[in-house]
C-alpha cells in the first residue's frame, strides 16, 4: 500500500461569511496542488461554529458542495470539511468527502455540544462512514465526537481516524490529551485540524491542529497561528506496529447499537 499524503489547514475563519471564507481557504488549497491526496478543513469553516443555522444554511448540493468539487477536480485530491446543510426542514453539520472524480461521502456530526445548545439546532447523525481512499480506510469524525471513545471504536480495521474541530482554547489540554488517547486504543493514524482566532461569540481558539502516529506520540502539532502542513503517512510502520502489540484482536463486544441512549 502507497503511503498517503495528507495536508491540514489551520486558519483564522470569518464569522458567518460564506464567500469571505470561501475566497480565503481556496489559494490555501491551490498553494497544494500536486502535493497532496488530502485537504483537511477545519468544522464549519464557511461559517465558523454557530447556531444560526437558518440564515446560513445551505441545499445539500448548493455553492459550498460544488466549490469543493471544483477544488477537489482541480488538484486532483480530496478536500473534506464540514458545513451547515439543509435538508427535509432538516439543519445538519456535514463533513462532505469529496473526491477530484465527483464522488463523495457524507458524514452528519453525532454527539451534538449541548453546552452550546447544538441539539436544539442540529438534527443527529446516526451513522459513521469508513473511507476507502487510495487502498487506505478512514474514519472523519466531528469534534464533539471525541469525547466519546464507543463512537471511535476500531472495530472495522480502518487506518486513519480524523477530526474536524472548532474547540476553544479553555479546553485545549483536552483536545491534545483525548486525540492521543483516541490514536493509542484505535493503534491508528490520528489527524485532528482546528482553526485559530476568535469568532463572533468572543472564544478564541489555539488550534493545536495534530498529527499523531499509531502509538499516540505526536508527528506534529502547531498553536496559535495559522498554518499549513503536508505529513506522508506509511501503512507498513502502522501495520508491523498492530502485529508487535495486538492489542485490537482482545476487544470485546457489546450489546447495543453505538451511540444509542438508554430509555
Amino acid at each position: 500500500m502507497e503511503s498517503l499524503r495528507v495536508s491540514t489547514i489551520q486558519t483564522n475563519v470569518a464569522w458567518e461569511n460564506i464567500d469571505a471564507n470561501l475566497d480565503m481557504f481556496s489559494p490555501k488549497i491551490m498553494s497544494l496542488k500536486g502535493n497532496t491526496d488530502v485537504v483537511i478543513l477545519p468544522e464549519m469553516f464557511t461559517t465558523g461554529f454557530t447556531n444560526n443555522c437558518a440564515e446560513l444554511a445551505e441545499v445539500p448540493d448548493g455553492k459550498t458542495f460544488q466549490w469543493l468539487y471544483q477544488h477537489a477536480l482541480s488538484i486532483d485530491a480530496v478536500v473534506a470539511g464540514s458545513y451547515i446543510v439543509k435538508e427535509e426542514d432538516k439543519y445538519y453539520n456535514r463533513l462532505i468527502w469529496m473526491q477530484p472524480n465527483g464522488q463523495y461521502a457524507i458524514y452528519d456530526k453525532h454527539y451534538l455540544f449541548t453546552k452550546a445548545n447544538e441539539q436544539e439546532f442540529y438534527e443527529r447523525g446516526t451513522e459513521r462512514i469508513l473511507i476507502d481512499w487510495k487502498g487506505w480506510k478512514i474514519c472523519p469524525l466531528i469534534c464533539y465526537d471525541l469525547r466519546f471513545p464507543l463512537w471511535a471504536r476500531n472495530t472495522v480495521g480502518y487506518d486513519l481516524l480524523i477530526y474536524i474541530a472548532s474547540w476553544p482554547v479553555a479546553r485545549a489540554n483536552h483536545w491534545k490529551t483525548l486525540l492521543s488517547a483516541r490514536a493509542i486504543e484505535n493503534q491508528c493514524f490520528t489527524i485532528g485540524v482546528n482553526r485559530v482566532g476568535v469568532d463572533g461569540n468572543g472564544l478564541y481558539y489555539a488550534g493545536d491542529t495534530s498529527v499523531l502516529d499509531y502509538s499516540g506520540e505526536v508527528i506534529y502539532q502547531t498553536t496559535h497561528a495559522e498554518d499549513i502542513f503536508t505529513v506522508a503517512l506509511t501503512h507498513k510502520a502502522q501495520q508491523e506496529y498492530r502485529e508487535k502489540l495486538p492489542f485490537l484482536l482482545d476487544q470485546e463486544s457489546y450489546e447495543g447499537k453505538v451511540g444509542e441512549k438508554d430509555s
